[in-house]
Formats: structure tokens, C-alpha cells, sequence
């Protein structure tokens, strides 16, 4: 319910301010289990990508922001939960894999921090983890340009990817680097 009086409140907003310009919108299922994971370049991120995708994204992020009570109230009562940094979480794993098996749409920025420059970086394995775990359906979702107000953001949601040949084998750091490579890949041409 309050994700959606935010949803409500904010999307003209960020309409307003940052004209986003949307392609690929129907690549998100209409419904089940999906993972959107995104390049990360603004804290605005979270608010855009809520704001333009038709479902509710449960987002991962960093613990820090859980320590205000009320920020925290909010952040859980929109389906946001902490992850520790740098080190392998694996309570928010359980997390989100437990969300995805609720058929929830589970988001994350596998670069862990925000881009200072624009240039992304490499992407953690906690993704290509869950990813692989779970079998959701992955779509991979591309910001491209500043917040700059009254100039349009692009921002184009690629089909979803083929990992099924991923899936039912055991984990490793070769199968998550070559999944994280993948999918680092994926937003790279949805960038270009």
C-alpha cells in the first residue's frame, strides 16, 4: 500500500524533472518470479526504476540506510532489505531468493556502489548467485545519461537473458564470473 502512494506521489516527479525516455518496457513479465538488475549512476536509481517498471521491485540496499528508524520504516514497508558490503551476505541472499519464490520482482545494481564517473564497474557475484539459484526470469536494465533537470534520461529495458544453461549446476567462481561477465555484457550493449 505504501509503495504505492509513494509510487504515486513520486512518478510525476521524476516525470517532471528528468523526462525519462522508456524502451522495452514489455520485456518485464506481467507476473512470477523476476530478477532487474540495473547499472548504478545516481542514489535516484532506486526512485527511477520504481517509478517506470509496472511492478513492485523489491530492492536490496546497503545497510547503512537502515540505521535511521524511520528511513527504515519506510525503506521495509516498500519491500527494501539490507545487505552488508563487501563481504557475502548471506542473510539477504536468502532474502531475495526467498522473495523471487513468492514471485516477487527482486531488483539490484550488481556494481554494489554507485559509478563515480559513468564507466561501470564490475559486477559482485551476489547477483549472478541469486540469478542462478533461483531460475528467475533476469532483465537487464540500462540508465543511460545525467540527472540533470529538464533533460531527458534514457533508460531501455533489454530482453530478458538466456541462463538456463546456468541453472542446475553446481556454483562456482568460474560459473558466476562467466554469468556476471554475461550479464555486465548486457547492459554494455543496451548502453551503446
Amino acid at each position: 500500500m505504501l509503495y504505492s502512494i509513494i509510487r504515486c506521489i513520486l512518478t510525476p516527479i521524476i516525470y517532471l524533472l528528468f523526462r525519462p525516455n522508456v524502451t522495452g518496457r514489455e520485456n518485464i513479465p506481467s507476473e512470477g518470479s523476476a530478477i532487474v538488475y540495473s547499472n548504478h549512476i545516481s542514489i535516484l536509481d532506486p526512485i527511477l526504476l520504481a517509478c517506470i517498471l509496472p511492478r513492485k521491485i523489491n530492492f536490496m540496499a546497503k545497510e547503512e540506510l537502515f540505521k535511521n528508524p524511520l528511513f527504515r520504516r519506510i525503506l521495509r514497508a516498500v519491500g527494501a532489505f539490507p545487505v552488508k558490503r563487501g563481504s557475502a551476505d548471506i542473510t539477504a541472499v536468502k532474502t531475495a531468493l526467498r522473495r523471487l519464490k513468492e514471485g516477487k520482482v527482486f531488483g539490484i545494481f550488481p556494481e554494489g556502489t554507485r559509478s563515480k564517473d559513468g564507466e561501470m564497474l564490475n559486477f559482485t557475484h551476489g547477483m549472478a548467485a541469486i540469478a542462478q539459484r533461483s531460475g528467475a526470469v533476469t532483465v537487464p536494465v540500462a540508465i543511460s545519461g545525467k540527472y540533470n533537470v529538464f533533460h531527458p534520461l534514457h533508460v531501455t529495458i533489454g530482453k530478458p537473458l538466456d541462463l538456463k544453461d546456468y541453472y542446475g549446476k553446481k556454483s562456482n567462481s568460474e560459473l558466476l564470473n562467466k554469468m556476471s561477465e554475461l550479464m555486465s555484457t548486457e547492459i554494455k550493449k543496451l548502453s551503446g
